[in-house]
């Protein structure tokens, strides 16, 4: 149970609650200070003892940035939405939070989801259903460059296709796996396949809930 506040507190953190659920980030010092008609002193006392009794953090002492708690003491379900983009085409030579050919974003949740530059890409086809990955859902995925053998990857084959598959560094070939035995494994030299993300999440498309 969360410690009582006190009125002061409470008139503060009713305000804090307003400013992020109407513009999407908490205010200054100064700007809290001056609506509520008290110190620039007084309320970062204040926002310290909110702090202390687990009604939100910061992520430093003279940061503008504050997390409303929840009683299980992690960060409110609306302040937990992040958005990144869906990748549209893949552009060859530029990483994958860079590519410019967004084909709009999805919202995902930030607590769940908390690596840098994320990005999601378009599932198509049936070739990876047996993991439960289907034909339009999104792959939530981190940038990288390499893979460990058994990682579900997106893979840029001859710099022209984008595809997610189950990644295997062989002697002599790359092989990227299907998750569907109606599929065949696909081998490729090691010049053909850049290896441009790891797949650590997805977001259900139309397919899986109808």
């Amino acid at each position: 149970m969360q410690p009582t506040l006190t009125a002061k507190q409470q008139r503060v953190l009713d305000y804090l609650q307003h400013e992020i659920t109407t513009n999407g980030q908490a205010p200054s010092l100064r700007q809290a200070a001056a609506v509520l008609g008290v110190s620039h002193a007084a309320i970062a006392q204040i926002l310290k003892a909110l702090e202390e009794k687990s009604y939100l953090k910061r992520e430093g002492r003279y940061s503008r940035t504050v997390h409303l708690l929840n009683r299980a003491r992690e960060t409110s379900a609306s302040q937990r939405w992040r958005e990144v983009p869906i990748i549209g085409r893949v552009t060859a030579g530029l990483p994958m939070y860079a590519q410019t050919e967004w084909d709009g974003s999805a919202v995902l949740d930030a607590a769940v989801f908390r690596g840098q530059n994320l990005f999601a890409l378009r599932v198509k086809g049936q070739s990876m259903k047996n993991i439960g990955i289907l034909d339009g859902d999104l792959a939530i995925c981190e940038p990288r460059q390499y893979a460990q053998n058994g990682e579900i990857v997106v893979a840029l084959i001859n710099n022209e296709e984008a595809t997610v598959k189950r990644f295997f560094l062989r002697k002599k070939y790359i092989e990227l796996r299907p998750e569907n035995t109606d599929y065949a494994p696909l081998r490729y030299g090691f010049d053909e396949i850049l290896v441009q993300g790891k797949v650590i999440g997805i977001q259900r498309g139309p397919e899986g809930i109808k």
